[in-house]
């Protein structure tokens, strides 16, 4: 039985983060600059920590402490970003936050000669500092620094990198959010006339009832061309800006950067999207019998995520929380313990509002500060689902705060998404277990759903960038219509003639905030099918779930491939994608079958 949980707080308690207003604000940025100019003056002439390792010790240890409370801009820089989520259209929030933003830069810039300096420790010295026992709890941060020192430009180049990221890239990003951000219809839903924004609308384009979601897309449509022009000159701008860096780091295709910084081989991302892609079978199969089950020839492009069956029940957000507490508190208590605490903590912002940001995410700064997930929850089993995933990635930040320094605090974004698809599973395979023949079927197209979603979706999706940026690269700049077909065609490869690519859908691009990441997206798949490795072994022995909360607090102070050899998972064999995709056909063989039990296929 579930413990009582307070669940009043359902919009972010930022408190923590202002104190006691601006006045104070002013007081803690002048104590962060001095503690980054105190951290300079004393290390930035020095030479002694480049050729000791007794020296780079003391130096490193210092540098730990500036990182836990003043990473990022600190809590100053946190709160205003947060405000900022919460209501894209404040512009006094937004100048704030750029301002700050624009001081963190520049101290960034000052300090980041420490980094540059011992990534360019001559090789033959690099061993002594490697097995240095002082340098233990540093010396992943070394291997990194190491390995990406042959992509490092001069300290001046590296600042003027720095200086020019927001201007082209993020502004540009920001500025197409906040347009669409902006938008709202009036659609009709249940005879009754409601106001709509644009990710409400979204969400609406999967409603059970099919004259809403046709409306709803419309408006998605319209809206999307009210800001194309744009959205055109902003993906060129920031896909130029990628191949001028890319240019100047040497690398030699453009997803390397992402891998590099993500710490892992090029060459097991690549086994993985070959591996997905060459079973687009699956996805095409799974979607010609969800419109068989829908009684449809074919599926909309944006009915490919409508409900089968009849989970038309509304979560509220009160019922969400209890089911994902249970299922957490009986995976591990520490799991239960630290979601309790973001509910009741005010960790947790869940309505959608009018300015709000889209979708959900879950965020963390630093060490010292508190976790928050951003929701936008309408009631669907798919908005539990997400609590899941989000509260997944909160309960690895928090279990890596408890066990690592600053240094070694985060997740590469190969592992990232591994903790979010291991909590959303568990979710709901719960609900499946206790579910008859006809509830069983509905919640294995959902769970079919959600794995075409995660793993072939976004490998199309790394697909469409790969074809995007070489575009881009050859021929200098791209029309939108030109950035459609390429869309189009990706995104058919994976759906297959059951999917209609009806007119407008190749235009959906504008707002898939993921692909200005720049090939992010490939995580989600590999996550997915590495979290049903530790799925399994979970269910085989519930001891094994002491090895995946060693996973989750590792953080990055080892790579993903030996943290995972550890617990006894090889993701550089091509093989182990293999094993997870298979999983993903037995179950799309066993719906068919329990479809045809049921009569409602031949």
């Amino acid at each position: 039985m579930n413990e009582e949980i307070n669940m009043s707080k359902t919009e972010w308690d930022l408190e923590i983060l202002k104190t006691k207003g601006d006045e104070q604000f002013d007081n803690y940025w002048n104590k962060l600059e001095r503690s980054y100019q105190e951290f300079i003056k004393k290390w930035k002439e020095r030479k002694d920590y480049l050729e000791k390792p007794e020296v780079l010790k003391e130096a490193l240890d210092e540098y730990e402490l500036l990182l836990q409370e003043y990473a990022s801009g600190g809590r100053i820089t946190y709160y205003y970003a947060l405000r900022n989520q919460q209501d894209q259209n404040d512009i006094e929030i937004k100048a704030k936050l750029a301002k700050i933003e624009d001081k963190a830069t520049k101290l960034g810039n000052e300090i980041q000669f420490f980094s540059l300096n011992i990534a360019k420790i001559p090789i033959e010295s690099q061993k002594s500092f490697l097995t240095s026992k002082s340098l233990t709890d540093y010396k992943h941060f070394l291997e990194k620094s190491f390995s990406e020192s042959a992509h490092l430009l001069t300290e001046p180049e590296e600042k003027i990198m720095n200086l020019k990221a927001s201007t082209s890239h993020s502004k540009w990003v920001e500025m197409v959010e906040r347009l669409i951000s902006k938008e709202v219809r009036k659609i009709i839903i249940d005879k009754e006339e409601v106001e709509k924004n644009f990710w409400e609308l979204v969400s609406l384009t999967s409603d059970t009832k099919k004259e809403v979601r046709d409306q709803a897309a419309k408006y998605v449509n319209e809206i999307i061309v009210k800001v194309y022009d744009v959205a055109e000159e902003e993906i060129n701008a920031i896909l130029t800006d990628k191949k001028v860096d890319d240019e100047l780091r040497k690398f030699s295709r453009p997803d390397q950067a992402r891998h590099l910084g993500d710490d892992l081989d090029t060459r097991v991302v690549d086994s993985l999207v070959r591996a997905v892609t060459k079973n687009f079978d699956i996805p095409k199969k799974f979607y010609e019998l969800k419109a068989k089950l829908l009684g449809q020839k074919k599926l909309a492009y944006h009915e490919r995520n409508v409900p089968y069956g009849k989970i038309e029940k509304k979560y509220s957000y009160e019922e969400s929380v209890r089911l994902v507490h249970e299922v957490l508190n009986n995976l591990d208590q520490e799991f239960g313990e630290i979601f309790k605490g973001f509910v009741q903590g005010g960790n947790i912002d869940v309505k959608p509002r009018k300015g709000k940001s889209g979708g959900a995410f879950c965020i963390h700064f630093g060490k010292n500060l508190p976790t928050y997930i951003l929701l936008n929850h309408t009631e669907r089993l798919q908005d539990v689902l997400t609590i899941a995933h989000e509260t997944g990635h909160g309960i690895n930040n928090e279990l890596i705060k408890r066990k690592q320094n600053s240094i070694n605090f985060g997740t590469p974004v190969s592992t990232a998404e591994c903790a979010s698809t291991f909590m959303e599973d568990f979710v709901l395979q719960k609900l499946m277990n206790d579910a008859d023949d006809e509830l069983k079927l509905t919640l294995m197209i959902m769970k079919l759903g959600d794995d075409v979603s995660t793993i072939f979706r976004q490998i199309a999706c790394y697909n469409f960038e790969s074809e995007l940026h070489k575009e881009v690269r050859d021929k200098g700049f791209l029309s939108k219509e030109d950035i459609g077909k390429i869309f189009q065609k990706h995104m058919s490869a994976y759906m297959g003639p059951a999917v209609e690519q009806d007119p407008g859908s190749e235009n959906w691009w504008v707002y898939w905030s993921h692909i200005r990441r720049m090939f992010y997206v490939y995580s989600y798949s590999s996550g997915l099918l590495i979290s049903k490795s530790m799925q399994n072994k979970v269910k085989n022995d519930k001891k094994f779930v002491e090895k995946v909360k060693e996973f989750l607090s590792a953080g990055e102070a080892d790579s993903p491939k030996n943290i995972f050899l550890k617990m006894g998972i090889d993701i550089s064999d091509e093989n182990f994608w293999e094993e997870g995709i298979k999983e993903v056909r037995t179950l799309l063989v066993e719906t068919e079958e329990l479809a045809k039990k049921l009569g409602k296929t031949k």
